[in-house]
């Protein structure tokens, strides 16, 4: 679970504008942050299959988002891999 003080960092370190809470940087880095902490949950708890169908929906998401940051805008979706080390 984020809490607010990280999510309000994460909003203010990934924002267009000034009054950006909703862009698609600011939403895939929440989802980043989201599963880097399940994927750390996950190495206690290997049996917990309920949560790793979140896990499932949280990526595909981020993934949806991410194919739509490129399809519309390629330098964005370029500078948001590269700062949240996402892929290569």
């Amino acid at each position: 679970m984020l809490t607010k003080e990280i999510k309000t960092k994460i909003i203010q370190d990934n924002q267009v504008h000034a009054t950006d809470s909703g862009s698609p940087e600011v939403q895939i880095a929440i989802l980043t942050e989201r599963i880097n902490q399940l994927i750390s949950h996950f190495q206690t708890h290997k049996k917990d299959y309920h949560s790793r169908r979140g896990l499932m929906k949280l990526v595909g998401q981020r993934k949806r988002l991410l194919e739509y940051l490129k399809k519309t805008d390629k330098d964005r979706y370029l500078a948001l891999i590269k700062k949240l080390n996402l892929r290569k």
